[in-house]
């Protein structure tokens, strides 16, 4: 059984994608151990709170220094014995040491298909509005290991959504999380909790048998 800990900063869209596959089925082997935020009022612990998953708030803003901050941050992960960390919109840098001793074991969900719109500043709506700015056609979004670079940790799945003509980011953003966010977050961690990827080289590498 994979123990996973699913980490957010606001509403958790994806956070709940993730529990409604848990209880569908369509996410197999999977435990779902706790929900950690940097943001006290996120909605995100309102929704583990309401599916039964320990809710945990870890600030930045409780701590006197950044190093402290990691340090509890380190720890509260290493409590809760995971298997699996998922960034499910968590606004916050991840502390190098977690990324170290997590290695492999921490994956994101991105709002475009990487190596596109990624990296430092892109984030949310600012990925949708460069997009619709660059004048692209297809958009989507990628589900990635984390390394210690802004997104260029190694691809495990990416899935295109088509630009429509009227599109507003917001527009945009709500096409790509429904069509692309919303199904490959929940298929990642069902093939990982089924040791169905590995890295390989730098890269990720899925059984399809």
């Amino acid at each position: 059984m994979l123990r996973v800990a699913v980490m957010v900063s606001g509403g958790g869209t994806n956070l709940q994608a993730i529990i409604d596959a848990v209880a569908e089925g369509k996410i197999t082997n999977t435990e779902l151990v706790a929900v950690i935020s940097n943001n006290p009022g996120a909605y995100a612990l309102t929704r583990a709170k309401n599916a039964g998953i320990k809710d945990i708030v870890v600030s930045p803003k409780e701590y006197s220094s950044r190093a402290d901050f990691h340090k509890a941050l380190t720890d509260t992960v290493d409590s809760l014995k995971v298997d699996l960390i998922v960034l499910a919109g968590y606004l916050v840098v991840i502390p190098p040491e977690l990324i170290d001793k997590y290695e492999n074991r921490i994956i994101n969900i991105h709002p475009s298909l990487i190596p596109s719109f990624c990296g430092t500043g892109y984030y949310g709506l600012k990925v949708h509005e460069a997009a619709l700015n660059r004048g692209v056609k297809v958009v989507g979004a990628t589900v990635h290991f984390v390394d210690k670079g802004t997104d260029t940790g190694p691809i495990i799945l990416q899935k295109a959504v088509n630009v429509e003509p009227d599109d507003t980011p917001e527009i945009l953003q709500r096409r790509v999380m429904e069509q692309a966010e919303w199904k490959l977050l929940p298929e990642a961690i069902d093939l990982i909790a089924n040791g169905k990827v590995s890295v390989v080289d730098g890269k990720a590498v899925i059984q399809h048998n």
